[in-house]
């Protein structure tokens, strides 16, 4: 699941006494320990560069559509909401950030309820659904039901908050539920399959020579397989750095797998490839590109793709750090390899 998304609203309304409300939001604060002279607003097609005083204050006035807005000093990053009418003071120190920040005046309602909603998210990683298919039905229904008390607690321990962002936040709340419920059968049987010490789906592909390679082959070692094909930029990309990490392991208890998707027709672009780049390691090539065996069975949908397995030919990590990324011989060194 994509990570979840604020969405920018827009609201037409006026005061209940029927007089016309200010067509502007007043936005001013303090930010402690600030290094930077601009505090940006961004919005839907809008961009606010707000001056920030040396003592950390600043205060201005912005037209907006209502909604929700990010904000950044450069730095950090965070959303609030602006309604033209409100009068909203925020602060925080970029040095406890985001549990620093506060607001206060008229809008601040919906921005308190912000500030939650958003801590809960990462507290709970709801950004992460891979960790919540993995559990099992009784511990899913569960976590359901936490869930959903705790959108609700959220409302009612949160004042005045903006009735539009209210009606649309319980229908996001009702929809988020309703996709994990709706999709944890099929996402759990996958998520479950490719879990860490599960058995790893096996291949069994030609090399360069023609002769099949198979996991079985490898057991006995730990296995790094990089996805990938010869028309993926990101792919090339990670040349450099996975032949530094097979010079590197060349005499290791690890076997570096490459294989390739491209298609079958196009084998002889990939044997030029690897020749060319001078790749090592084991290079294998899939039967059906997107649709072989092994790559389904991982449900790989885009490229590169690293895949780590123990010594037994069980998943370690089934989407493993990249080799340009400092995490991976942090890995391989926990794995005294």
């Amino acid at each position: 699941m994509k990570k979840i998304i604020i969405l920018f609203i827009s609201i037409a309304f006026s005061s209940c006494n029927g007089q016309v409300m200010n067509d502007y939001v007043s936005i001013e604060g303090k930010i402690d320990n600030n290094s930077n002279e601009i505090l940006t607003i961004l919005g839907k097609d809008f961009k606010k560069e707000i001056k920030v005083n040396a003592d950390g204050t600043f205060s201005d006035t912005l037209k907006v559509v209502n909604g929700f807005h990010g904000y950044t000093d450069g730095v950090i990053q965070s959303f609030i909401y602006l309604k033209n009418g409100d009068n909203i003071e925020l602060n925080f120190d970029t040095k406890d950030f985001p549990a620093s920040v506060s607001f206060e005046g008229k809008g601040s309602g919906t921005n308190q309820y912000l500030i939650k909603k958003l801590k809960f998210i990462s507290d709970e990683e709801l950004d992460n659904s891979k960790l919540i298919f993995e559990l099992d039905r009784a511990e899913f229904d569960a976590r359901m039901a936490f869930i959903s008390k705790s959108f609700d607690d959220l409302f009612a321990n949160t004042k005045n908050i903006d009735p539009e962002v209210l009606k649309m936040e319980k229908e996001n709340n009702t929809k988020l539920i309703e996709f994990f419920n709706t999709n944890y059968d099929n996402e759990h049987r996958l998520a479950t399959a490719l879990k860490k010490g599960a058995p790893s789906p096996k291949f069994n592909y030609p090399n360069t020579k023609g002769e099949n390679v198979s996991l079985d082959d490898l057991k006995g070692k730990y296995v790094y397989i990089d996805v990938w094909a010869t028309w993926c930029g990101p792919c090339k990309r990670e040349i450099p750095f996975l032949k530094e990490l097979n010079k590197e392991y060349q005499d290791k208890n690890i076997a570096i797998v490459s294989l390739s998707i491209d298609k079958a027709e196009h084998r002889e672009k990939w044997l030029r490839m690897v020749e060319e780049e001078g790749l090592k390691g084991i290079q294998i090539m899939a039967d059906k590109d997107w649709s072989s065996d092994f790559v389904t069975s991982y449900n790989i949908t885009g490229i590169p793709r690293f895949i780590l397995i123990d010594d037994e030919g069980n998943i370690l990590d089934a989407n493993a750090p990249r080799p340009s990324d400092p995490r991976l011989k942090e890995i391989f060194n926990d794995l005294n390899l």
